[in-house]
């Protein structure tokens, strides 16, 4: 079965950066679009940024443009979410999606 573990999440003050990873198992990645969803105490899941299955196409939430990229390799079966300039509501556990299955998720919290 699909697995995926998501890690890199931390408590990281505002501005700061964090590197999310997604390694997956269990799944034909390179066949996939890869999606990061967050989602915060109280709110909605939103869908944070998705990249295609060659890694050639990405697509992000107005909220993180210019401060968030994902990318991929499929050699390693992994993707990463690589966050800069990070503020208190963006706050979340953010999960990947694969193959519409998702790991455990990884807490991210942005404070002073």
């Amino acid at each position: 079965q699909v697995q995926l573990v998501e890690s890199g999440g931390g408590l990281v003050q505002p501005g700061g950066s964090l590197r999310l990873s997604c390694a997956a198992s269990g799944v034909a990645f390179s066949r996939y679009i890869v999606y990061w969803y967050r989602q915060a105490p109280g709110q909605e899941r939103e869908l944070v940024a998705q990249i295609s299955s060659t890694g050639r196409s990405t697509d992000y939430a107005d909220s993180v443009k210019g401060r968030f990229t994902i990318s991929r390799d499929n050699a390693k079966n992994t993707a990463w979410l690589q966050m800069n300039n990070l503020k208190p509501e963006d706050t979340a556990i953010y999960y990947c999606f694969v193959a519409a299955s998702r790991g455990q998720g990884t807490q991210v919290t942005i404070s002073s």
